[in-house]
């Protein structure tokens, strides 16, 4: 199969998914056509992600298709913006048209479920690897960074951390007992918090979300804004799967595990008291952060000689 046929066949369909407001011309010619309302900030991430790296060898395709974009769309989230459209350069080893069909589909229900239009890409051959560039909006000037916690601050996450992590252990379990299918489900489908990101915009003062582990992506939050956090592991949200599953070794998983996909948050104490009860209700404060530099952990500071382990892409794992 050539490019141009693999491209229609697998990739056209899903220049209609999503409901991006201004996408104006999608896939079919040199560029895509993108125009962004006044009074609006375009927000755009890539990620790169790469087969025996972010993803096991001989992965399911249709996982792999949803995981590519969530994974990418938690950048949208994490800086509060409204998604509109992605673009996508695959590599692959061969024109496999059973794994294109499973690819699609994964790629089509994230799609769907993300609110992101396909509006253009690339195919060429080499090792499998993925790279997706996504494209939101938010109001000018209203964007979430990493640089606004200050002192006083409360430290929160969002949903339960760990599980994604502990998933990778049973990746290969032929009859997974209900945790582990529990845990696996966060692992192959997670979801982006595109609507909490939007929702706690105005009322964050930073965000990051959890990709690379807690410690490592709050230690980012607290180098970029010159700070430090005291967090209380008793407080951490871990699930109930996993915690059965690990006992009191998932408050380790909830640090420093990565793929969550959940956001990590900070936000002065007037504002949070300000925000709507069903947001706060997705949301576990879990410390606060602080002047002094470092980052404690029950009283101990689990950052010296550099930032907190977690996921390295050029060592593979934290």
């Amino acid at each position: 199969m050539g490019e141009f046929e693999l491209i229609r066949r697998y990739f056209l369909p899903l220049a209609g998914q999503g409901k991006s407001r201004s996408l104006i011309l999608g896939p079919g010619d040199d560029c895509a056509i993108q125009r962004i309302p006044a009074g609006r900030d375009l927000v755009f991430s890539v990620d790169t992600l790469v087969e025996g790296v972010h993803f096991p060898k001989y992965y399911r395709p249709d996982y792999l298709g949803w995981r590519a974009l969530a994974a990418a769309a938690s950048d949208l989230a994490a800086m509060g913006a409204d998604p509109e459209c992605f673009t996508l350069a695959l590599t692959l080893p061969a024109a496999d048209e059973q794994w294109l069909a499973g690819f699609a589909e994964g790629l089509r229900a994230a799609s769907d479920a993300f609110g992101l239009a396909l509006a253009g890409g690339d195919t060429t051959s080499g090792p499998l690897t993925l790279t997706l560039q996504v494209h939101g909006t938010v109001d000018e000037g209203t964007a979430i960074r990493r640089t606004g916690a200050r002192p006083g601050d409360l430290v929160a996450v969002s949903g339960t951390l760990g599980d994604a992590g502990a998933a990778l252990e049973y990746l290969a379990e032929p009859a997974p007992t209900p945790d582990m299918a529990a845990l696996l489900e966060r692992y192959h489908r997670p979801w982006p918090r595109l609507e909490l990101g939007s929702s706690v915009r105005g009322f964050a003062s930073a965000a990051i979300d959890v990709s690379d582990g807690l410690l490592a992506d709050l230690g980012h939050i607290l180098e970029a804004s010159g700070a430090g956090a005291s967090i209380d592991s008793a407080r951490l949200p871990v699930s109930a799967s996993l915690a059965r599953l690990k006992g009191d070794a998932a408050v380790a998983y909830a640090l420093r595990s990565g793929d969550d996909y959940e956001l990590c948050l900070t936000f002065p104490e007037d504002r949070w008291g300000a925000m709507p009860e069903n947001v706060k209700r997705q949301i576990s404060v879990i410390g606060a952060i602080q002047a002094e530099a470092g980052l404690y952990l029950d009283g101990t500071d689990c950052s010296a000689g550099g930032t907190p382990s977690g996921f390295d892409h050029f060592r593979g794992t934290g």
